[in-house]
């Protein structure tokens, strides 16, 4: 098989085995992910498959792979780079059971952001979506159609995408101190952040390293930290509330 693994290429570590590293490292450029490996794309639309926007550690071909080679039938998933407009990468208003603070989609007019899109199969996007929560009723996200017309999706040859599935979280998502989505920085930096505040380090300790740790092992904990970052007021809406069927 031709390609390079994800090993040569830097891509195989996985935020779910290492989440201060999440979201992971992303590929440079369109390809397809092929089990352990890293192969040229043929085409940038698939017409056969259901193209999903990956925000966070979904477009970190370890975490992928991971979530794919564990149940889906094939292992193969087009990852292709685009230019989206109208939407923003903010930071889910709860903690992973995986021990870090995901990232999550919000509406965000006027910003634009390169990020990948994956296009799955039937059965591929009913992996993804089993792990992103959204079949239970409690679950973290749900699964969003955002159309065109709202956020723009431009691939590298210049055609326009009529949309995209994007997984919205339920929770809603952390707010700076104007009120609005606030940006993730990426996990460590983050944590830091929060860690500042000492209701969090009651429950996860003084240090990134130490949240983690304790979150892992602890979904009670993950899910007493999600309660406590409404409790201190820091959720608001995503603004793509309105998009999930």
């Amino acid at each position: 098989m031709a390609g390079r693994t994800l090993e040569e290429l830097g891509l195989a570590e996985a935020p779910r085995d290492h989440p201060l590293l999440y979201p992971g490292a992303w590929p440079t450029g369109s390809a397809l992910l092929c089990g352990d490996r890293m192969l040229p794309l043929d085409r940038l639309v698939h017409d056969d498959r259901v193209p999903v926007l990956a925000v966070g550690s979904n477009a970190c071909p370890g975490q992928l792979r991971d979530k794919i080679g564990r149940f889906a039938d094939d292992r193969s998933v087009p990852m292709v780079r685009t230019r989206v407009s109208g939407l923003a990468v903010g930071v889910s208003a709860h903690v992973s059971r995986m021990g870090y603070v995901s990232a999550s989609p919000v509406r965000s007019p006027g910003s634009s952001a390169e990020l990948f899109v994956l296009w799955l199969t039937p059965w591929q996007l009913a992996v993804v979506d089993a792990s992103e929560g959204v079949p239970l009723p409690d679950g973290n996200f749900r699964r969003a159609w955002l159309p065109s017309a709202d956020v723009r999706v431009v691939l590298t040859d210049g055609r326009l995408l009529p949309g995209v599935h994007a997984y919205v979280n339920a929770h809603g998502v952390l707010r700076n101190a104007e009120g609005a989505p606030r940006d993730h920085p990426g996990q460590w930096p983050l944590l830091e952040e929060l860690l500042e505040h000492a209701e969090l380090r009651e429950l996860f300790g003084d240090t990134p390293r130490e949240f983690t740790d304790r979150a892992r092992v602890d979904a009670e904990l993950c899910a007493r930290g999600t309660r406590l970052f409404r409790e201190l007021g820091w959720v608001t809406e995503s603004g793509l509330e309105r998009y999930v069927t």
